[in-house]
């Protein structure tokens, strides 16, 4: 287990280091700068400002400038948002869109599990058809159309949840769900395969020659040997949640470490667009390590260190 953890620790360090230098080269290799706006700067600021951010150096000197300051935990201060850091504006969003994720998450298993073990215990029934049909649906619509859907009925028609904003359960619980959605459906599709072919075993019919009720034989035996393949899958959800909270916070207006993403990319500042992309690497890289690690546990044969 220790070695399996340096292993990781290691190709961490590698993988920040790879993500590092193709993003530096991208960024560097678009038309423009942090400072070319529509607003013409005068020259002499435009050169006062590229000295404190380095720019007049040769792009080999930027880049191991930046990477020492980024080995010290350094990521440097903002180009275009005053004096603020990367630190500091990471600090600011990334709790407010790590509890975003959580709770998009947390919808999505639970309902994606629940509605694939009904749907699993209750096949070939109306019910079953209609579940299928409902995830179906959740999977071909991207988290944009639903949150679009969702405040037309739910704020408009039906007042129930408010607009935008951030600060309350109500404020977080539409957007969670819209951003969570897509892949509640994909568990519940993921979650009724892997359980009827669970159910299929010769385990759950020695179960059932037992005397073990239904329910037992469900969430017991069944339920435990079906969350492999879920488990697998919450590697790429976390990636796809990440990736669809720009949109989700753009479009209810939580500040969270997405809107500042979008702000940086679209005006080219070089350091926070660097300091989010490397955040979202290793936030990937822990969730990726913790669903490894879920393996043992669902799976006693997985041996780390082999």
């Amino acid at each position: 287990m220790i070695a399996f953890t340096l292993r990781r620790l290691w190709w961490l360090a590698v993988t920040l280091w790879a993500v590092f230098t193709i993003t530096f080269v991208l960024m560097r290799s678009v038309p423009g700068g942090p400072f070319d706006r529509e607003r013409v700067v005068p020259p002499e600021i435009k050169r006062n400002l590229e000295r404190r951010y380095n720019l007049d150096r040769s792009p080999w000197e930027q880049y191991w400038l930046e990477l020492g300051r980024l080995i010290q935990g350094d990521l440097g201060h903002c180009m275009n948002l005053g004096d603020y850091s990367v630190n500091y504006v990471i600090a600011q969003g990334l709790p407010v869109s790590a509890a975003l994720g959580i709770l998009a998450l947390a919808f999505a298993v639970t309902l994606g599990l629940t509605t694939g073990v009904i749907s699993a215990a209750m096949r070939g029934s109306a019910l079953d058809v209609l579940l299928r049909l409902v995830a179906t649906a959740g999977i071909a619509l991207p988290s944009f159309v639903v949150a679009s859907l969702a405040i037309l009925l739910l704020v408009f028609y039906v007042p129930v949840f408010p607009a935008a904003g951030w600060g309350s359960l109500s404020q977080l619980a539409l957007p969670a769900f819209c951003l969570g959605a897509p892949y509640a459906a994909e568990i519940a599709r993921i979650s009724r395969t892997s359980m009827l072919e669970a159910l299929s075993h010769d385990y759950i019919r020695t179960a059932r020659a037992k005397g073990v009720g239904r329910a037992g034989v469900l969430l017991v035996h069944g339920l435990r040997n079906a969350l492999l393949p879920v488990a697998s899958f919450l590697g790429p959800a976390v990636a796809g949640i990440l990736t669809g909270s720009l949109v989700v916070e753009q479009i209810f207006a939580i500040p969270g470490l997405g809107v500042y993403f979008v702000k940086a990319a679209l005006q080219r500042d070089w350091t926070l667009s660097m300091g989010v992309v490397l955040v979202y690497t290793v936030v990937l890289y822990v969730m990726n390590f913790l669903v490894d690690l879920s393996y043992g546990y669902l799976d006693p044969r997985v041996e780390y260190d082999a």
